[in-house]
């Protein structure tokens, strides 16, 4: 590598999405791309950089185990420790510690291997939300992260009604369409439980895992759960929503806030660059659609 060429960093970071409206910058709103750009374009002293993240959470969403990445001249890289001894990515997240609002943390900053993107190299994302709906178990200290439901759920009867659901598929029934975008992805996982140790002892909590999410997918896969654990649709009824490929006033989108991030998986190093090819041609159509709505509301996704 010469001096000339950019350093891709990889960052990882967590956040908590209550006062952010999403993860994409938009005009005249606080979201975590707008902090991290500005973090980052203040501690270079210049034009803030340019972000790509693994996935664009909507607004309200927390995320423990976000990935981005982002192109820094090698000069600014090497210099970033300063006189100090530490290496250039600990000395990063050392002074974006020191810009950045308390409601996002960069924990770590590393050179990113070769052919990594942190979008389209990620094998999936996987995601929890957390539900309660006992009153003595209701904490306003977790109201932010945690989904109040008055009625009791039925956690077995929503982890049936999900399986069905698993494996490549149209998710068009659940998802809030987008003209020119793909509504198919692989689920690879769904599960509900009621949690018996622990800090989410007591609560009804999904974990999720998928290749990709379109817009609203995961908040109304919820919302279908929520329908069957209360009794009110029949456990073979989130399948029907599926085949149907077509929204159902019955599974609403729930809140966001109690949906979270928790990670995103990568292949070895030595498929990054593969995988990033085949995922992008697959999402070309995807990216043309996010050009032409830059900074729409309705461009933030989960």
């Amino acid at each position: 590598m010469t001096n000339e060429q950019p350093v891709r960093v990889r960052l990882d970071l967590a956040y908590q999405g209550t006062a952010f409206a999403g993860w994409a910058r938009q005009p005249g709103l606080r979201t975590v791309e707008g902090a991290l750009e500005d973090g980052l374009g203040q501690i270079l002293r210049g034009e803030p950089p340019r972000l790509t993240v693994a996935g664009r959470t909507d607004a309200g969403v927390h995320a423990r185990g976000q990935v981005a990445h982002v192109d820094l001249p090698r000069a600014a890289w090497d210099a970033m420790p300063g006189r100090s001894d530490r290496t250039p990515g600990d000395a990063l997240v050392a002074r974006l510690g020191g810009v950045l609002p308390g409601d996002v943390v960069v924990h770590r900053a590393t050179p990113a291997p070769e052919g990594f993107d942190a979008r389209f190299s990620a094998l999936y994302r996987s995601y929890t939300f957390r539900i309660v709906d006992d009153p003595a178990l209701r904490d306003p200290l977790r109201r932010e992260w945690v989904l109040w439901n008055r009625k009791t759920l039925d956690a077995d009867a929503m982890h049936d009604a999900l399986q069905p659901l698993l494996g490549v598929r149209d998710f068009a029934a659940f998802c809030k369409p987008r003209p020119g975008a793909t509504t198919i992805r692989e689920l690879q996982h769904l599960s509900w439980e009621r949690a018996t140790d622990g800090p989410d002892a007591g609560l009804v909590v999904a974990h999720v895992r998928a290749d990709a999410f379109c817009h609203n997918m995961v908040r109304a896969l919820v919302g279908a759960s929520v329908a069957v654990g209360e009794g009110r649709r029949p456990v073979s009824w989130p399948a029907q929503v599926l085949a149907a490929r077509r929204r159902d006033a019955g599974a609403g989108v729930v809140p966001p806030h109690g949906l979270v991030l928790e990670a995103v998986t990568y292949p070895p190093d030595g498929e990054l660059a593969a995988r990033a090819e085949r995922v992008r041609a697959v999402r070309m159509d995807e990216d043309v659609w996010d050009a032409a709505t830059e900074g729409a509301p309705e461009a933030r996704r989960s």
